[in-house]
């Protein structure tokens, strides 16, 4: 009983929350890894094919959903408040 209340006080949920939020994210890159990387080969039968020259697979892998929904966009967090204060009106 004393070791809970010295863990859960509602001051650690911010932690909680953030160190789940990193292990989740690591937990999906390293399955996008196993299971999309065609430089990965997990079954022995894709090991012993050595060097693919497998041009298509990598571009699919490294031209993902999110790098294509990024990449029309600016590279600003907040761009409205960015413009009102640095554009002169």
């Amino acid at each position: 009983m004393a070791s809970t209340n010295r863990w859960l006080r509602p001051e650690v949920y911010p932690l909680f929350a953030s160190v789940s939020v990193a292990v989740g994210i690591c937990a999906m890159q390293l399955v996008r890894n196993i299971t999309t990387n065609p430089e990965v080969r997990v079954t022995k039968e894709n090991r012993t094919a050595g060097i693919l020259e497998n041009h298509e697979e990598g571009e699919r892998y490294a031209e993902h959903g999110l790098r294509k929904f990024v990449r029309k966009r600016q590279p600003q967090i907040m761009p409205s408040v960015n413009n009102f204060f640095s554009d002169p009106n």
